[in-house]
């Protein structure tokens, strides 16, 4: 079985910056306290929604640290690695590797609208690349790029690929790729609109297999 990382709900935590643009490590720990004091299940650090498109890699890793740090093994933390140029993500994957993050999130490389064949291509080097587990990330409507169903069916051969984060926002594209998954694959939404309809179905497959 894979190490599907979390269950629930993680946040994509923005990352807080001072008037002079640097970190506000001061409202990160806040931030981070009031996640977990909530009963968040992860964290995620440096996704799209945390400036990781804007922080230098430096930035990037300490703020992954940092997070690591202050949440002290409560719950997993997932760390953004994802750019448009797979030798990047694989720089990224090293640093938060290093500062201990427990899982990866990597979106769909942005502008270059990649074929399927080089979507594969990209993350399952990444995949190779990486001691921790891999998230997919899914939202075309941001990067340019969707990944069809049967890619994310290859793509969960990888071991090392073990969820995709759905934020098409499109309820008949996750139906298709629930039903082509193993149940040792997760599916996280990032769409609130349709978290509901998500679990729902969910828990139609579950139900249809016992």
């Amino acid at each position: 079985m894979k190490n599907t990382i979390f269950r629930g709900m993680g946040t994509a935590i923005v990352t807080p910056m001072n008037p002079d643009l640097t970190v506000d490590y001061v409202a990160l720990g806040r931030f981070i306290d009031f996640q977990l004091e909530n009963g968040i299940n992860a964290i995620i650090a440096v996704g799209t929604t945390g400036e990781s498109a804007t922080l230098e890699p430096a930035e990037q890793e300490q703020v992954i640290r940092f997070t690591v740090e202050r949440v002290n093994k409560r719950v997993p933390v997932i760390a953004g690695v994802g750019t448009n140029n797979t030798a990047h993500v694989l720089e990224n994957v090293k640093r938060a590797c290093d500062a201990g993050a427990d899982g990866l999130l990597v979106v769909t490389p942005y502008y270059n609208k990649a074929t399927q064949k080089g979507l594969i291509a990209s993350y399952n080097a990444v995949a190779d690349a990486s001691d921790k587990p891999i998230i997919v990330y899914n939202v075309p409507s941001r990067t340019g790029c969707n990944i069809a169903p049967a890619t994310v069916a290859a793509l969960a051969e990888h071991p090392n690929i073990v969820a995709i984060k759905e934020a098409s926002g499109d309820m008949g594209y996750a139906c298709k790729v629930s039903r082509l998954l193993g149940d040792d694959f997760n599916m996280y939404c990032g769409n609130d609109d349709i978290t509901f309809s998500c679990h729902h179905q969910s828990f139609l497959l579950v139900s249809n297999l016992t």
